[in-house]
This record gives structure tokens, sequence and C-alpha cells, in this order.
């Protein structure tokens, strides 16, 4: 195989995706995060101000975007959303590629995405990993990191793909019930992945 085996990690809010995802940092997998990627795009100076101050200028204050400001335009227009993509997307793509370049001796990457069927970023990878939980258990996780209301949380589940859909078109799924588990499946989806491309 000429470039790293691509895995994709998605799964919808709450379901454990950065605990799987720093999983598979601890055992040496080189991990590209989007969520991460658009922060620094949003930060003093980054790659995306310049954009979304002329889009949005009153999402942006001493140089950075701020997250907050941005959420309520985009809650207040529903054209926003379509906006704001086309300033970020292409430059998460570009972030995404170097990353690729960097690690190109790398037998295994992994592509944190949270929103990645929906953007059509599934196309880009040779598998995907999808982390799931019980819905009671997902609403239960976001509502106790107390940053939202649980009208803000239905805005963003109805902006995602069903969990039972991301299921059905996933290659592999992790089912998040304790860190000791995620652990050892992720182990052991390294080592498949490894003995099937080796």
């Amino acid at each position: 195989m000429t470039h790293p085996f691509r895995l994709g990690l998605t799964g919808s809010i709450g379901m454990g995706k950065s605990t799987t995802a720093r999983l598979f940092a601890e055992e040496g997998i080189p991990v590209w995060d989007a969520d991460a990627t658009v922060h620094g795009l949003y930060q003093k100076d980054g790659a995306a101000v310049q954009a979304i101050a002329q889009a949005f200028p009153q999402a942006v204050q001493d140089g950075a975007v701020q997250r907050a400001l941005l959420k309520k335009a985009l809650v207040e227009d529903k054209q926003a959303f379509s906006r704001l993509e086309t300033i970020v997307h292409p430059l998460v793509r570009a972030a995404r590629a170097a990353f690729l370049q960097a690690h190109a001796g790398a037998e295994i990457v992994l592509l944190d995405v949270p929103l990645l069927y929906e953007t059509g970023g599934e196309k880009d990878c040779d598998a995907v990993l999808v982390v799931t939980a019980d819905p009671q258990v997902q609403r239960e996780r976001v509502l106790a990191r107390g940053q939202m209301t649980e009208a803000q949380l239905d805005l963003i589940l109805a902006r995602q793909m069903p969990d039972a859909e991301k299921r059905a078109r996933a290659d592999y799924i992790i089912e998040t019930r304790s860190l000791d588990q995620v652990r050892v499946a992720v182990r052991d989806l390294i080592k498949t992945i490894k003995a099937a491309h080796a």
C-alpha cells in the first residue's frame, strides 16, 4: 500500500469519540482531529478569521472567532451554515492533506471527523469506525458536561445523521461502555487492520 491505511472515526455527540481517538493515539497511531483543526482556524490570526469576519462580523472579537457568538449567528440565519462551510471546509481539507503527507510512512492513520458521513468524508477513508452508546447514556454524558441545554443538544442531533444509520454504514463499530472495554476494542481493531493490510 502506497499510503497509510486511513481509518475514519465518527460518531454522534457524546458517544465517546474523543476518548476513542485518544486511545488510538496512545497506541502510537497518528490522529488528525477535525474539531481541533477548526479551533486552530478560529484562533487569533487563524486562517479562517478574516473570511469569517467578512461573513459574520458580529462573531469576531480581538482577531479571533468567538464560537458562542458564531453559534448565535448560525441559529439566527438558516443560510449561515452553508456560508460558513464554504469558508471552513477548504481550509480543513488542506490541513488534512498536510497531515497525511506528514505521516505518509505510517501504517495506519486515524481521521477523527464528527460529521464524516454528513460531509461525504468517508470517500477519503479506507474504512470507517463508528463509536456508539445507548441514547440515554449519550444524553447523560453530553448534559453532564454542563455546556449545553437539552434544546441545544436536540438541535445538534437534528443536524447529525442518526446513530442507527451511521452504524449501518460503518465498517467497524465500537460500543463505548467502559474505558477498559474500548481500549481492548481499539487494540484488537489495530491488529485486525494491520493483519489485513500487511
